[in-house]
């Protein structure tokens, strides 16, 4: 197998404005960088396992959820909390509840977590900013067990919440069902917690009630002792939630990450190879797009995840040779994906198995970059990217078996 760029699979190597794909044939090594772009700081999940900063137009390598690291790439978001650590600040208003500064060790690795705790009183026990926009998405907030149950909520039309055990790690009652509720573990008994309402979110709250199922901001009477430990709180529009954006007295934005144009046309065979990723979806709104092209989308070789699905999309300059969709699959997972691309002989492997074939005959030509996008510019691939490659050859079905497989 001819493999002219790699990029990942564990071997990352970044600077300010590029991450490096590179091509050792023979011993050879030659050196096919991407171009990086970020009009801000950043944060990501270290080898530690610890949230970092990151500077401007430096890619982020993320360990959360595996070992070997993956790229990860975000569209611009702003966090509309204007405080998102200082818990103790006037910002944050306090019902019942009493806010303990540097409790703990946070997600950061610093001892700048603050403990929740309610008092003796009865009536709902929570903080609640002061003012914010309404028409927001999506509400995070890290925290980690100290006697009580977690519930995210807002004061939107139905009482939108849901409720966390951040002690067995579990999702439970929440108030809408059309809410994307998401869980996520860190390190050292921490937890991502998020939740995101289709509605105006209006006054986002964090609570403290008793138990999984516990109803829209329960009124009890607390025990003036039990409460959760709570870190980096984040309010977004989006659907989704994204890295954490730190904020200390105002709103801050993350810019949107871009990564484009490695390559050449004397490691990208256009007429043809294989186009290989390890990728996993951060949204399913969309497409999401990775390419061979010219730098344009008039010839391409694309994989994507439009909406739920996979998707393929082939061009030449006379027009579509290949579009096609395959939908059993989850994307928010790691799926491996090959496009072979050949004139008469085009196929699509996914996890392991040849899900399409297309023996249309049509010739591609002057494939000379790789692109995380549509291959023009466009539509940027939001998600993450274990291993990317391209083969100058169109590989065997047992080939692209063994490379697909999980």
């Amino acid at each position: 197998m001819a493999n002219t760029i790699k990029f990942g699979n564990g071997n990352w190597a970044i600077k300010e404005n590029s991450t490096l794909a590179y091509n050792d044939e023979n011993e050879n090594f030659k050196p096919l960088p991407f171009d990086f772009s970020r009009a801000s700081k950043a944060t990501v999940v270290n080898k530690e396992g610890l949230i970092e900063t990151v500077g401007n137009d430096m890619p982020r390598i993320d360990y959360l959820d595996n070992s070997k690291g993956a790229l990860l790439l975000e569209p611009t978001r702003t966090n509309l909390f204007t405080y998102s650590e200082d818990f103790s600040d006037s910002y944050w208003s306090k019902s019942n509840v009493t806010i303990t500064s540097n409790y703990g060790i946070s997600p950061d690795g610093q001892n700048n977590a603050y403990k929740l705790v309610e008092n003796t009183n009865t009536g709902e026990h929570n903080i609640k900013p002061t003012s914010v926009s309404s028409n927001i998405y999506t509400m995070s907030v890290f925290a980690k067990y100290d006697g009580r149950i977690l519930q995210i909520a807002s004061t939107s039309t139905g009482g939108h919440y849901a409720n966390f055990d951040l002690l067995n790690g579990v999702i439970g009652d929440s108030g809408v069902a059309t809410e994307n509720i998401t869980m996520t573990k860190v390190s050292n008994g921490w937890y991502r917690c998020s939740m995101t309402t289709t509605s105006n979110m209006n006054t986002a709250i964090i609570n403290t009630v008793q138990s999984t199922t516990s109803a829209y901001q329960e009124s009890y009477q607390g025990d003036g002792s039990s409460g959760v430990y709570i870190w980096g709180a984040q309010l977004e529009e989006g659907s989704y939630s994204t890295s954490l954006i730190k904020t200390n007295g105002s709103t801050a934005t993350r810019v949107a990450d871009e990564c484009d144009n490695a390559g050449n046309e004397q490691v990208i065979n256009s007429t043809e190879g294989v186009l290989y990723a390890e990728i996993s979806a951060s949204t399913n709104v969309g497409g999401r797009w990775i390419s061979l092209s010219k730098g344009t989308t008039t010839e391409r070789v694309s994989i994507a995840f439009q909406g739920s699905d996979v998707r393929l999309y082939i061009n030449s300059a006379s027009g579509v040779i290949w579009d096609s969709t395959y939908s059993n699959v989850n994307i928010f997972n790691y799926n491996k994906i090959g496009l072979k691309y050949k004139d008469g002989d085009f196929a699509l492997w996914v996890n392991g198995v040849e899900v399409d074939t297309s023996s249309n005959l049509n010739s591609l030509s002057n494939l000379n970059s790789l692109h995380f996008n549509s291959g023009g510019g466009s539509s940027d691939f939001y998600g993450k990217c274990k291993d990317l490659r391209v083969y100058d050859v169109a590989l065997t079905d047992q080939e692209l078996e063994d490379l697909t497989t999980i």
